[in-house]
């Protein structure tokens, strides 16, 4: 089969890799019909994320259909059409009994696209099955439920709900990529006052403008102005970090009021600076965190429901084999306006679709 490999920092390729096989009772096989590239894949290529090896077929979110199934499997059976979720889980290990399937000490976690073969392939070997997809409902095209492996529950739970996002807070998001907006989305299932985006692309500013931001900042322009204009000098209630980059943690550290939270999802490359003389005496409380995805049934419902703009996010679509022109995209968001590709599953009318 054909799947996407990284070879060490800025080398991948498109190219032939052996088949999945079922090693343990709990995989399942899944026959890939649509993934998506993660801003994390990226930091991956720049050699970001060590643990990575050379080698390894890249990818942790996918909607496909479950081919094989080993003897333990018993909530899905070939034939099924199921998302394949970013995290893995055991349930048998203490973080798994806890719902922190993220922290998964029974060789579950980040694995697929980290320390296993992902899903950027034609098929792929999921571990934990029976707690590691989840049956979609035909209601839900395959481009909006990819989008649910990751960024829908990585936005919901590290953002929203780790920062506690409340009826009539002001919630300032930095960074409108996809998880930045994917943020605002789920944020507004809590009812907050008003949501700002911060980010320096005015097509992404834009494209939060869509999707519910109540105000936009350019990050040049002194959004820290803006909050505490909004907010009579008091500060957000909430600042989500959507970005990984020291200078949007710092910004949001600036930007919180006395006893907000600061909610960091982004993926660190750097380290940033925290500066205790500021924030000491006020109360604020900072999380960080991997995604858990135990949202994403509740997430999957309500996309079923028409509650969740998740194929919103979905700016280009590409044929399986064009992985390579999809990373690229991708990554240059600021020339191409990308925002989510996907790849394989049916075609839509809204999307670009690269030829040949």
């Amino acid at each position: 089969m054909k799947g996407f490999v990284f070879h060490g920092p800025g080398q991948s390729a498109w190219e032939d890799v052996p088949d999945p096989a079922v090693k343990e009772p709990t995989d399942a096989i899944v026959r890939v019909d649509a993934v998506t590239v993660c801003g994390t894949d990226l930091h991956i290529l720049k050699g970001d994320v060590p643990e990575v090896r050379p080698g390894t077929v890249l990818g942790h979110e996918a909607v496909g259909e479950i081919m094989e199934v080993g003897g333990d499997v018993r909530t899905v059976r070939p034939g099924d059409r199921v998302l394949v979720s970013c995290i893995s889980s055991c349930g048998r290990c203490r973080f798994c009994r806890e719902g922190v399937y993220g922290q998964c000490r029974g060789g579950g976690g980040w694995i697929l696209g980290h320390l296993v073969d992902g899903t950027q392939a034609e098929y792929v070997r999921v571990p934990f099955a029976d707690l590691s997809v989840h049956a979609l409902p035909a209601a839900v095209e395959s481009k909006d439920a990819v989008l649910l492996a990751d960024i829908f529950p990585t936005a919901y739970e590290v953002g929203v709900r780790n920062g506690r996002v409340g009826p009539g807070d002001t919630v300032a998001v930095v960074g409108a990529g996809p998880i930045g907006l994917a943020a605002i989305v789920t944020a507004r299932l809590l009812a907050p006052e008003r949501i700002v985006a911060v980010d320096l692309a005015a097509s992404r500013l834009e494209a939060a403008r869509r999707l519910g931001a109540d105000a936009v900042a350019d990050a040049g322009e002194d959004p820290e102005q803006l909050i505490a204009d909004l907010t009579d000098g008091l500060g957000a209630d909430v600042a989500i970090e959507a970005v990984g980059a020291p200078e949007s943690f710092e910004l949001c550290t600036r930007m919180v009021r006395p006893g907000g939270h600061v909610a960091n999802i982004g993926v660190h490359g750097r380290p940033a600076t925290l500066h205790l003389e500021d924030l000491w005496i006020k109360n604020v409380t900072i999380t960080t965190g991997l995604v858990d995805t135990h949202s994403t049934p509740t997430l999957l419902r309500m996309a079923a429901a028409g509650r969740l703009p998740t194929g919103h996010l979905v700016t280009h679509a590409f044929p399986m084999e064009y992985m390579e022109e999809a990373y690229d995209v991708f990554s240059r968001a600021a020339d191409t306006g990308a925002l989510k590709v996907v790849l394989g599953g049916p075609p839509h009318d809204e999307l670009a679709v690269v030829a040949a």
